[in-house]
C-alpha cells in the first residue's frame, strides 16, 4: 500500500497532499513513462507540476489540483501494480473519471470512484433469466461506463465481455422501461464477398453473421419473448450498412465487432444517436478483417474522439479474458508474434 492509500483514508480536507512515495521503483518508472511522458501529461491535464525524488512524486498547485493528482497517482500506480499495462486511453480515463467525480457539474448519481475502489461485486445487471456481474475490474469500469455515458467504447480481445455486458445492460434497462428499443448491429464484412452464394431471403443470409448476437440475447431473455420482441421490432438485429439514414431515440445501439467498420461506416453508426438513448461500440483492434489498405473506423474513432469527455472508453486485455483459461494465453502468445 502506497502512502497516498493511507491519505485517501483520511479526510484530504483537513491536509491535502503534496507528495506520494510509492514502493516499487520499477512501477513508479512506468507510471512515469519514457522521459516522463505521463507526467506532464498530467500536469497538463491538471494544472498542477509534479516532480520526482527516488520513488517520491512531488506536486505543486491548487488544493483541488494536489487532491485530484494524489487520487490518480495513487490509481495509476495500482493499475500497474496488478499487472494491467497503461495507454493513452487508460490515462485519460483515470484523470476524467477523477475529474468528473470531484466536478460540482457532474450529473451522473453513480459514484464511479467507490465501485472502481472496492472489492465489491455489487455491480450487477439483473436481465429476465439471470444476473450478470462484473468478474474484474475493466468489466466493472465497462459497466460504470455504459452507465455514466450516452457513447463508450469497448476495446479489448475476444472472451473479455464486451459484447454480452453490453446487451445485458441493454436487456436490463428495457425491461426497467428506460428504453424503447435494442438495436444491435455488426459490419458483415465477410458477406460482403458471399452472401450472393448463401441460400434464402436477407434475412436468411445475414443471419449466421448475426448470431453471436441472438445467442446472448439468448441467456438474457426467454426465446418467445426475444421472437415478439423481434416480430415488434422492440429488438432490430441488423447489418451495419442498413443503418444509414436512421436516427433512433429511446434506443440502447450496439455495434460489434466495430474494427471491421470503415471510417464512413462508423461516423455514420455514431451520428445515429437520438434523444434518450445509449450507444455503445465494441471491438477487437487485433483482429481487423477490412481489406488491406483499407483503415479500421474503430481505431480512428478512438484517435479522434479520445478527448471529448462525455465519451468513456475501456481498454480490455488479455487478463481480462473470462473463458477457458486457455483463452487468455493462446491471445498473449499470438500478441507476442
Amino acid at each position: 500500500m502506497s502512502k497516498v492509500d493511507i491519505l485517501q483514508s483520511q479526510s484530504l480536507y483537513l491536509e491535502t497532499p503534496s507528495e506520494v512515495e510509492f514502493p516499487n521503483n520499477s512501477v513508479l518508472a512506468e507510471l512515469c513513462g519514457a522521459g516522463d511522458i505521463n507526467l506532464q501529461k498530467l500536469e497538463y491535464k491538471l494544472s498542477i507540476q509534479i516532480s520526482r525524488r527516488g520513488n517520491i512524486l512531488s506536486f505543486s498547485g491548487d488544493r483541488k489540483a494536489r487532491e485530484n493528482t494524489a487520487i490518480i497517482l495513487n490509481k495509476i500506480y495500482n493499475h500497474l501494480e496488478e499487472g494491467r499495462s497503461l495507454d493513452l486511453i487508460d490515462l485519460d480515463s483515470l484523470v476524467e473519471a477523477t475529474l468528473k467525480r470531484n466536478s460540482t457539474k457532474w450529473k451522473i448519481p453513480v459514484n464511479k470512484e467507490k465501485f472502481r475502489e472496492s472489492g465489491l461485486d455489487n455491480l450487477s445487471v439483473k436481465t429476465k433469466k439471470k444476473i450478470v456481474e462484473p468478474r474484474n475490474i475493466n468489466q466493472k469500469d465497462f459497466i460504470l461506463n455504459l452507465l455514466n455515458y450516452d457513447l463508450a467504447f469497448g476495446i479489448g480481445p475476444a472472451g473479455t465481455g464486451k459484447t454480452y455486458i453490453s446487451i445485458a445492460l441493454a436487456v436490463s434497462m428495457f425491461l426497467k422501461g428506460q428504453v424503447d428499443r435494442i438495436v444491435l448491429t455488426r459490419p458483415a464484412v465477410e458477406a460482403g464477398e458471399r452472401l450472393g452464394f448463401l441460400p434464402g431471403d436477407i434475412k436468411e443470409k445475414i443471419d449466421p453473421y448475426m448470431q453471436p448476437l441472438y445467442d446472448a440475447l439468448e441467456d438474457f431473455l426467454p426465446n418467445r419473448q426475444i421472437s415478439k420482441m423481434i416480430e415488434d421490432k422492440k429488438i432490430e438485429i441488423l447489418p451495419l450498412a442498413f443503418m444509414r439514414g436512421r436516427t433512433l431515440s429511446d434506443s440502447f445501439l450496439i455495434l460489434d465487432e466495430g474494427q471491421n467498420a470503415t471510417s464512413n461506416q462508423m461516423k455514420m453508426f455514431l451520428t445515429r444517436l437520438g434523444k434518450n438513448s445509449k450507444t455503445v461500440v465494441t471491438g477487437d483492434l487485433t483482429q481487423i478483417d477490412l481489406p488491406k489498405g483499407v483503415p479500421s473506423g474503430l481505431t480512428e474513432a478512438v484517435s479522434i474522439l479520445k478527448e471529448i469527455k462525455e465519451i468513456g472508453f475501456t481498454q480490455f486485455t488479455a487478463r481480462d479474458v473470462v473463458r477457458h483459461k486457455l483463452v487468455e494465453k493462446i491471445i498473449t502468445a499470438y500478441d507476442k508474434t
